[in-house]
């Protein structure tokens, strides 16, 4: 299953991330999506749990949860947009 996390904290890292998530079964992968050109979080991600079960449990116990000072904001993953290409001047 593959969840959305939003209103993560700058300073969280990838690690405790799946820390959270780890509590409620098996993390395939947790990344938070960074600027390209900062390096810096841009305060969302994406964790990819194994179990649909499991998954759903995480976010109905994670959503609203505060970690580090942030209360968090987690649901199911949407399948992402097509968007049309911008052109290159």
């Amino acid at each position: 299953m593959n969840i959305y996390v939003g209103n993560i904290s700058f300073q969280l890292e990838e690690s405790g991330l799946e820390a959270a998530f780890a509590e409620f079964g098996q993390v395939d992968s947790a990344r938070i999506i960074t600027d390209r050109a900062t390096g810096r979080s841009k305060g969302f991600g994406f964790v990819e749990m194994a179990d649909q079960a499991e998954g759903e449990t995480a976010v109905q116990e994670l959503n609203g949860k505060e970690l580090e000072g942030r209360q968090l904001k987690v649901n199911e993953a949407r399948p992402r947009e097509e968007r049309p290409s911008r052109p290159r001047y």
